[in-house]
């Protein structure tokens, strides 16, 4: 076991969402939830620049009725399967908001 010292911080409440996200589709929309939870995601920009990232947040902020300030890309950035964290909602809130909005 490691000596190393570590400081911990208190964090603001949110909940946790593992999303698949396919770039470049028709149209932005939540296409269904996957056997291991994650949601699949289809958003209309393309996998560049952040693009794709950007295009993710701001359609989960309307989906779930938070500012784009709450969401944040926390875990796979450059890749399809992503972590993201929604700020200021629990966990069943934010699975009730996903569940009403599958296409």
């Amino acid at each position: 076991m490691s000596s190393r010292k570590y400081r911990l911080h208190d964090g603001m409440k949110g909940a946790a969402l593992a999303v698949r996200v396919t770039p470049r589709a028709s149209r932005n929309e939540i296409v269904e939830i996957l056997s291991d939870g994650t949601v699949k995601v289809h958003v209309t920009a393309p996998p560049v620049e952040g693009k794709a990232n950007e295009a993710l947040i701001d359609f989960m902020s309307e989906i779930l009725d938070v500012p784009p300030s709450r969401i944040e890309v926390v875990a796979g950035a450059s890749g399809r399967d992503k972590l993201i964290s929604v700020l200021d909602m629990d966990a069943a809130t934010l699975h009730q908001k996903i569940i009403e909005n599958i296409s």
